[in-house]
């Protein structure tokens, strides 16, 4: 039996306020009611065998209406782009299914917030929108799942990367908020106490969907997870939980250098994802095979259009270089080395990808410095070669000193 739950924001005393046209003007009341009852998350517990759990995340559909028009798919789109469908398998893998949310889907969740028919219905809509993009194919393509797995996202509100971004949530609103204090539709005291509502409104919201995922996930994984200081990165926790067998050196290995966190998940997890087809003896040349022969013509002319689509290109990986002979060597040293359990080993082989000194690396082991947080990738090869540069008496002594190293490491042009 498929279940959904609709999560929304819980309601409090001043939205009575906040709604009376009177009092805010009709613009932001009739954005504030958008707030008050638009749903935040659609929750699909157990939607088949080979899945425990989807998560879709919405942002406020302010302009539903004009979105249900084709002309305006531009806003659609627009919409589309903070939306987050997260997915989670009977493995216990996290999977991040971004990718597959195209224009079609995006048309039919707008669609879904535009109905009032219930939850039977919305399920129904939503399984629509998915059928052409993965359910009807799942079993097929066991291959293509592991090039979701989530590398990125943590459960930590206001986190950077976090799975919940306040400020892309309700533009609309918060803008129109701002707005009304400008023009002295309202008095700062009504703005504030508009503010803190949000605040703890978003933050018990964000709570409930977090706790819905957590309880989705080996207990044991997050468990090592949260004894090594790394936090809750569900790409860290995808990379404890791919290879059981060496969740333990891998944890040692989180627990010493956390602020390579986001590096081991985006440049380890594509590796064992890899190994982990390999070793199931799906390619998908068998797959596609089977798939082709059982496909409808409509199923086989949705093949095609999809092995014309144009490649596109993940600007992350290209700015930090992962998919370099380079990178892509090292990458695998180092794998064999963490799992292995081999400390010295795996240090030379961070220093040889980022060529750095060891013991710089060495350094960072010892230390384990919290203010260098868990910077992404590029940004963390740009960091430790300014450490490099700076020789061993010129490190940051203190959180600002960090916090302006950090900052010197940023391009002008990514500022």
């Amino acid at each position: 039996m498929k279940e959904v739950e609709f999560l929304a924001v819980d309601g409090v005393p001043i939205d009575e306020e906040l709604q009376d046209a009177g009092t805010t003007g009709p613009e932001l009341a009739y954005l504030a009611r958008c707030y008050r009852y638009s749903p935040r998350a659609l929750v699909f517990r157990n939607p088949s065998s080979d899945w425990r759990l989807f998560v879709v995340q919405l942002p406020l559909a302010s302009r539903v209406s004009l979105m249900t028009n084709p002309i305006f798919a531009q806003l659609t789109r627009a919409w589309g782009l903070n939306v987050r469908f997260l997915g989670v398998d009977r493995e216990q893998l996290v999977y991040d299914f971004r990718a597959l949310l195209s224009d079609r889907t995006l048309r039919l969740l707008v669609d879904l917030l535009a109905r009032s028919d219930g939850a039977d219905a919305a399920l129904d809509l939503l399984f629509d929108s998915l059928a052409a993009e993965m359910l009807t194919v799942l079993d097929r393509r066991r291959a293509d799942w592991h090039r979701h797995l989530d590398r990125e996202h943590r459960l930590e509100s206001g986190a950077p990367a976090s799975l919940f971004d306040r400020a892309a949530r309700c533009p609309d609103f918060l803008a129109r908020l701002r707005g009304a204090l400008r023009d002295e539709i309202i008095d700062v005291e009504f703005y504030g106490r508009a503010l803190r509502s949000i605040d703890l409104r978003e933050g018990a919201v964000d709570a409930r969907i977090a706790a819905v995922i957590e309880a989705s996930l080996d207990t044991v994984t997050l468990a090592k997870l949260a004894r090594t200081g790394a936090g809750k990165h569900l790409g860290c926790y995808n990379w404890l939980r791919l290879d059981p067998r060496h969740a333990v050196p891998r944890a040692h290995l989180l627990a010493r250098l956390p602020a390579f966190a986001t590096f081991f998940a985006e440049t380890l997890v594509p590796l064992d994802a890899r190994a982990a087809s390999r070793d199931g003896h799906d390619d998908g040349s068998d797959a596609e095979a089977d798939a082709e022969a059982l496909d409808t013509p409509a199923d086989a002319a949705l093949r095609r259009a999809r092995r014309r689509q144009p490649p596109t290109f993940d600007l992350r990986p290209l700015a930090a270089r992962q998919d370099s002979a380079h990178s892509l060597h090292w990458a695998g040293v180092l794998e064999r080395a963490i799992d292995a359990g081999q400390d010295r080993l795996v240090i030379e082989a961070i220093a040889q990808r980022f060529a750095v000194d060891d013991n710089l690396v060495r350094r960072l082991w010892r230390e384990r410095p919290a203010a260098l947080g868990q910077p992404p990738t590029w940004q963390l090869a740009q960091i430790l070669r300014r450490l490099g540069e700076r020789g061993d008496r010129g490190w940051p002594g203190n959180a600002a000193a960090w916090e302006s190293l950090i900052a010197s490491a940023v391009p002008i042009e990514a500022a």
